[in-house]
């Protein structure tokens, strides 16, 4: 370990790991972009890494990056010690613009990373410093890829033709000519297999989910948080002990119990069914955001004349609209993307939630880019509402967590 906290020695390691790691990320993208198959090269990312760690270490570092980048970009379209095997016959152009990204892609977070760093010995703070920036920059790529791949593959897939997909089914790449007939997946979901019927469905029965869910957990929470009551610690912390629970468990009843009082198959019994999977959780985040308002505000409502009812309504939940919002984003989340009960309640195609209709895809029968299509209308919706909405979520759930 001493050994490596030498400036020099430092240096060169994490350049050679972090070429590494984007050649490995450059590689990927020329890959599902163009269709061609790239690979990192171990010589060459050895090699070039060396040398962007040395030009970083000992050139200035406001220029650095951008000579860095040049110096491999250019190495990358000429040299045989490329960090990148392309297949042959790639275009230029493509081939400069990989080399571009590799180059910027290498030189500015590198020079971050080593930003501080001299040739000689190292103090810990400052070795520990630039190892913490390198794992922090292969953590977001890592994170980055997860979220981002899967995805692009859905997309990629969905706009694919039958032909294209037999032809080569690890293309990734989008033929942007063919115009709108790149969307005909999408046309064909809404005009032969029902999907706006279905989109309808599960936006209604996750609305009125919300509805109900905050009508029994609104009043439930508020008054764990605020009145008192025998058993009020106990239920208090049984509110989740219904989560221990698999629902797996549960199907079999509740499809038995469906099926004698003739709900099965009926959206109704969906949306009777649906809220007690969200109450618990409801009340369970709303309480302790209760707990964290001020009474001191609610007791002034109760000398002013208000009810109980009164201040519930006039000051308790204006004050809660944050986590109403993120509770409400949360249950909705719940009931769109629920299948299970859905799967096993649901036979009419005429009645089916949107994952079921997703679910109805998966067959030999339909063309692969349906399925990746209709999973993609499934996520937009709800992806498009969590990031709208997404500064309410995060201020209910972090508020009232240092009090109850």
């Amino acid at each position: 370990m001493n050994a490596l906290r030498h400036g020099l020695v430092t240096s060169l390691l994490l350049g050679v790991l972090w070429l590494m790691v984007v050649a490995t990320t450059v590689a990927v993208v020329i890959s599902f972009t163009t269709g061609d198959a790239a690979r990192p090269a171990l010589l060459g990312c050895v090699v070039m890494g060396l040398v962007a760690g040395l030009l970083t270490l000992f050139i200035n570092h406001k220029v650095a990056a951008w000579v860095i980048g040049l110096a491999l970009a250019i190495a990358f379209v000429y040299s045989p010690l490329s960090p990148i095997v392309l297949a042959e016959g790639l275009e230029s152009s493509r081939k400069l613009i990989a080399g571009i990204l590799l180059g910027v892609s290498t030189a500015i977070p590198l020079e971050y990373m080593l930003r501080g760093l001299g040739p000689g010995k190292l103090t810990r703070h400052v070795f520990e410093e630039a190892v913490i920036r390198f794992l922090l920059g292969v953590g977001y790529i890592f994170f980055t890829a997860i979220v981002l791949v899967p995805f692009y593959v859905m997309v990629m897939t969905s706009l694919k033709s039958q032909q294209a997909l037999l032809k080569n089914p690890l293309d990734f790449s989008i033929d942007f000519t063919q115009g709108t007939a790149l969307f005909r997946s999408y046309f064909e979901l809404f005009t032969q297999f029902n999907f706006g019927q279905y989109l309808w469905t599960s936006f209604y029965v996750s609305v009125l989910t919300v509805v109900i869910t905050l009508l029994f957990s609104v009043p439930g929470a508020y008054a764990v948080a605020r009145l008192e009551f025998r058993g009020r610690a106990a239920f208090s912390r049984s509110i989740l002990l219904i989560y221990m629970v698999p629902l797996i468990v549960l199907a079999l009843p509740i499809y038995i119990v469906y099926s004698m009082t003739g709900l099965r198959n009926t959206v109704s019994g969906l949306i009777l069914i649906y809220p007690v999977t969200t109450i618990p959780v409801a009340l369970y985040m709303l309480q302790g955001y209760f707990r964290g308002l001020p009474e001191e505000v609610e007791e002034a409502g109760l000398m002013d004349g208000l009810s109980r009812l009164k201040v519930i309504w006039k000051i308790t939940l204006p004050l809660a609209l944050p986590a109403l919002v993120s509770v409400s984003l949360y249950i909705f989340m719940i009931a769109w993307n629920e299948f299970l009960l859905a799967f096993m309640l649901l036979d009419d195609p005429n009645k089916f939630t949107l994952t079921r209709g997703v679910s109805m895809l998966n067959s030999s029968e339909i063309p692969r880019q349906h399925l990746m299509a209709g999973s993609v209308i499934a996520t937009v919706p709800v992806m498009v509402l969590f990031l709208t909405l997404e500064r309410f979520m995060t201020r209910g759930l972090t508020a009232g967590s240092v009090k109850g």
